[in-house]
């Protein structure tokens, strides 16, 4: 069996890696023999100490990958997020590899949300407003920069505090960043994410300008809610899974009639991505498992080739 630790996984894990990795799940998840399971959703004692599992297969792959969410570990100086891959041996069933992958998974999230946005945003798409301070909004803002020549990046978060000093850890990793308000940031924006725990909507859907392409990365548990429902009757809907998006992602808020398109068939060219300059779009990442087995794989791959170094047991 192969252990692929934390600094092991830490150390191979790229925007480069997970954006491939991550593309070439979302077209295996709309493929026949693809299957994702039901997420399972559960806490600790502390109930705002959260956890989910997450697993799927397909014609090579199998899996599961375990979230965690501990906000509780601030007080102890530790990251509130962990997470470790486990792949299958295909045919046998026993574990074949653990991949422990705290800040692989920041890059895979982030990766989504470059994928969908690389080819639903317009291609001149420079300003980006950003909801969220914590976390996963820094990968999200490094992984868009590398598909869009960003010229702003306008920082909406609750606590003044706290985007200001987002805003100076941006502009240290060469970002143009600053702080906005969140109605001035949308009616600038030609890009909107929102990397957030919220559970009511963070703008009104009137700021958002046509042509503005939207990315949800935040909603991922019945109740969660980052955008207005308003704005999703008169949006495109792209997710990465349908079913789930409709269950625990962001279009759970969304009308029942509303048609809702996998990023995955866009990718593969058998759907419409953007069509025309002038209409909004939004894409809603809830996460899917064959996202961790793929880049779980890639970095094994890197690993066992670059130095042979994963431990075997």
């Amino acid at each position: 069996m192969i252990h692929i630790t934390e600094e092991q996984s830490s150390a191979l894990a790229s925007h480069e890696l997970a954006f491939e990795a991550v593309r070439t799940a979302l077209i295996a998840a709309t493929v026949s023999d693809a299957t994702s399971f039901p997420v399972v959703l559960g806490h600790a004692g502390d109930k705002q100490n959260r956890f989910t599992i997450k697993s799927a297969s397909d014609a090579s792959l199998t899996g599961v990958k375990v979230g965690s969410y501990f906000p509780t570990n601030d007080a102890a100086g530790l990251p509130r997020h962990s997470s470790i891959i486990l792949l299958f041996d295909h045919t046998k069933g026993r574990i074949g590899a653990i991949v422990e992958g705290g800040r692989l998974n920041a890059y895979r999230t982030a990766a989504a949300d470059a994928v969908a946005t690389d080819v639903l945003a317009r291609p001149e798409a420079g300003v980006l407003a950003l909801f969220g301070t914590g976390h996963q909004a820094g990968y999200e803002a490094q992984a868009l920069a590398r598909i869009r020549p960003l010229s702003r990046i306008l920082v909406v978060g609750r606590s003044a505090e706290k985007a200001e000093a987002f805003v100076a850890y941006l502009r240290a990793q060469g970002l143009p960043a600053e702080r906005a308000e969140a109605e001035a940031a949308c009616r600038s924006a030609d890009i909107i994410v929102t990397a957030t725990t919220a559970r009511v909507p963070l703008f009104q859907a009137n700021w958002v300008l046509p042509g503005t392409h939207v990315s949800t990365m935040g909603s991922d548990a019945t109740g969660k809610q980052e955008v207005p429902p308003d704005l999703l009757r008169v949006a495109r809907l792209f997710c990465d899974l349908p079913d789930q998006s409709r269950r625990i992602g962001e279009f759970q808020h969304a009308p029942a009639d509303m048609p809702i398109t996998a990023i995955g068939d866009v990718l593969a060219g058998r759907a419409a991505g953007r069509r025309r300059a002038d209409e909004i779009t939004v894409f809603d990442s809830s996460g899917i498992s064959l996202q961790d087995l793929y880049i779980a794989e890639a970095v094994i791959k890197l690993t066992t080739t670059n130095s042979g170094s994963a431990t075997k047991r």
